[in-house]
């Protein structure tokens, strides 16, 4: 068995620089953590290192002298493709909110990198995974000031009333609070019991979690749940 020195640091450059990301996004306590992103760029890694080694033995002269046709932008377009899959696998929606964006992105980034580090491109691929790694951390402060500043907080509220209880009163405790708009409500029963299903929207300056728990603290509040 014969190793290809460049094949195999190659594929060492990816596993490195995935952990790197990987690290990250486990810190953060994220579904696509240390594992995953290595594994997604030593994967891609290893279709960049089968692209551009693999078939050298196999070609001799010019192209007009062989049958055998190297392309090695057929195997990077098919990782583009393929790695869109799994990063939608990991995209899901909960209640007015869509999770995991940043970790699907991480993720189609990561095996760029590992293609990168595959076909022999290491320093590229070592400047990529900086950039991202910077994205990801240091985008976090500014991230937060934006959300607390400009963003206007979503949620689906279902709150089960108690027995006998007027929906009415509820309904208007929610119109009464200063800078939270009621964008949906409906009226469910179930089981004889009343079931409210409210959607808000906060200004960026409120609190959205304070109203909400005022709501929970009322006597006619069976029950509480946020999507």
């Amino acid at each position: 068995m014969v190793f290809d020195l460049d094949a195999v640091g190659r594929l060492a450059a990816a596993v490195a620089l995935g952990a790197v990301i990987g690290l990250e996004r486990e810190a953060s306590d994220q579904p696509a953590g240390l594992r995953t992103h290595i594994t997604v760029c030593l994967g891609a890694a290893l279709f960049g290192v089968v692209s551009t080694l693999g078939f050298n033995e196999f070609v001799v002269g010019d192209r007009g002298s062989t049958n055998v046709q190297v392309d090695v932008t057929r195997v990077a377009s098919q990782v583009v493709v393929g790695i869109g899959f799994l990063g939608a696998g990991v995209i899901f929606r909960q209640g007015l909110s869509v999770k995991n964006l940043t970790t699907a992105a991480s993720l189609w980034a990561t095996a760029a990198i590992g293609l990168a580090a595959g076909v022999g491109d290491h320093g590229t691929a070592a400047v990529a995974t900086v950039l991202l790694l910077l994205c990801l951390v240091v985008l976090r402060v500014p991230r937060s000031w934006i959300q607390r500043t400009f963003t206007r907080d979503s949620r689906e509220v279902r709150i089960t009333l108690t027995a006998g209880s007027d929906p009415g009163s509820l309904i208007g405790a929610f119109h009464a609070v200063d800078g939270v708009e009621v964008n949906k409500l409906s009226l469910q029963k179930e089981r004889g019991t009343t079931v409210v299903v409210v959607a808000l929207e906060s200004k960026p300056s409120v609190g959205l979690d304070d109203c909400i728990g005022t709501i929970v603290s009322r006597p006619d509040v069976d029950t509480l749940e946020v999507a």
